[in-house]
């Protein structure tokens, strides 16, 4: 009689714990990354009343006999973590990113160097991909734990550099004026180039003049800037219908993309290794070149380098312009579904920062959960791997999106019910047997 009451109280304790279970699931219903759980019931350990034997076949024997076992009642048996995939909840931070697969983001303290066993890491293993660049340019999660993946290769990842822009100082350029056609229509040349000039007039006005079909009418010189710095217009003019040597100017030339080029030296009117041209022109010699300072010839562009990763486990981080030895200053940040993270630097460069590590758990279920989105890696995990996303059954990356729990509410208030009813017979079977050792006690009187 006491042994259905002490399994009735057993039946309250673990269905207070299977309930504890279901509130815990409920109450992370809107946790990111949470994975339910489930709690199973084992019966407890058995009385044998009467012990069964085999029957005997000689004659005169009896047959066989079963077991007589009473049950104490119940025990906690297993509690069985669901990994299966929570939905999609979209995000407006182009860090935030999720897992479409099994695989686990790697994080935790800082580790100098790198390393390739993640076992003895001493680091915990994520499904939240909530990520950001903190001050010091490493990738971190938002509980300030360190993002592990696959840094760059040492002078890979190295976006193009543009070319410089060629700048010159030309001073004291000889100026012509000519007849150019029969019409008496004037030709201003300056460097070897001429244009014709729509209307007399002062000198500075004619240099502007010549200026603005280099830049605009000429295809093949509308990569440059000229600008007049000054004019020494000659006294007196060498001939009286204003043609010929009529005086000097000092212009600045600026390519406005690449460099020195042969556009500019069509201006100059020297060779590329040269940059003092010959001014006579239209054959009038002057007698002397023009005084050409080179402030910075430019140089050409850089071509890209591609980004080649490390096979073994770093911290991320903004990398370091070789050019200028600081880290580049980034925005727009965005995560691949291999797990690349990209950036645009200040002149719209694409920066790669590095690739996120997955890591694969062979007994999920063995792994032991820790405070927050957590999981620390058990004995009983098995083999525990990293490897690069690949869209195999570890996972590839989806940005601008974050797990939710992958909680089913109707599941668990079905769960509730059934647990509280179980509950309700429990304490009934506890207030029958107090009934019963109630008449028992009352025989007496």
């Amino acid at each position: 009689m006491v042994r259905s009451m002490l399994s009735g109280v057993s039946g309250l304790r673990t269905h207070q714990s299977k309930l504890d279970i279901i509130g815990n699931n409920i109450a992370n219903v809107n946790t990111w990354g949470f994975k339910s759980a489930s709690f199973n019931f084992t019966d407890s350990m058995y009385s044998t009343t009467s012990v069964g034997g085999t029957g005997s076949l000689v004659n005169g024997g009896t047959g066989g006999k079963n077991a007589a076992q009473v049950g104490y009642g119940v025990n906690s048996g297993s509690i069985q973590t669901s990994f299966t995939q929570g939905a999609m909840a979209p995000s407006s931070n182009n860090l935030d990113c999720m897992i479409d697969g099994t695989g686990f983001f790697l994080v935790g303290k800082m580790i100098t160097g790198t390393f390739t066993n993640v076992g003895e890491s001493g680091l915990s293993l994520s499904r939240i991909g909530i990520f950001r660049v903190d001050g010091n340019g490493y990738l971190v999660d938002d509980q300030a734990n360190y993002v592990y993946g696959y840094a760059l290769v040492d002078g890979t990842g190295i976006p193009e550099k543009p070319a410089e822009k060629g700048e010159y100082d030309i001073k004291d350029a000889p100026i012509t004026i000519s007849n150019g056609k029969d019409d008496g229509t004037l030709t201003i040349s300056i460097g070897g180039y001429s244009t014709e000039l729509t209307a007399r007039g002062e000198l500075k006005d004619q240099i502007q003049e010549w200026i603005a079909d280099v830049t605009k009418k000429d295809a093949d010189l509308q990569d440059y800037n000229i600008s007049m710095v000054d004019y020494n217009p000659a006294d007196p003019p060498v001939s009286e219908d204003g043609t010929g040597a009529v005086g000097t100017v000092s212009l600045k030339i600026v390519a406005k993309k690449s460099g020195v080029d042969q556009n500019f030296e069509k201006i100059l009117g020297g060779d590329g290794e040269d940059p003092t041209p010959n001014w006579g022109t239209n054959g009038v010699d002057t007698g002397a070149n023009s005084n050409v300072t080179v402030i910075n010839r430019g140089s050409e562009r850089i071509p890209a380098v591609p980004a080649e990763y490390s096979d073994e486990l770093s911290t991320l981080k903004i990398p370091v312009d070789p050019y200028t030895g600081l880290p580049y200053e980034l925005q727009n940040y965005k995560i691949n579904e291999d797990g690349t993270i990209m950036a645009v630097d200040k002149e719209n460069r694409t920066i790669t920062l590095g690739q996120l590590a997955l890591v694969s758990v062979e007994n999920p279920s063995g792994l032991e959960k820790s405070q927050g989105y957590y999981y620390n890696i058990g004995d009983n995990a098995g083999r525990v791997n990293a490897i690069k996303p690949n869209g195999g059954p570890v996972g590839s990356i989806i940005s601008n999106a974050i797990e939710m729990a992958n909680v089913d509410l109707a599941y668990e208030f079905t769960q509730m019910i059934t647990t509280q009813r179980g509950y309700q017979a429990n304490t009934k079977i506890i207030t029958v047997t107090d009934q019963m050792l109630e008449e028992l006690v009352n025989l007496k009187r």
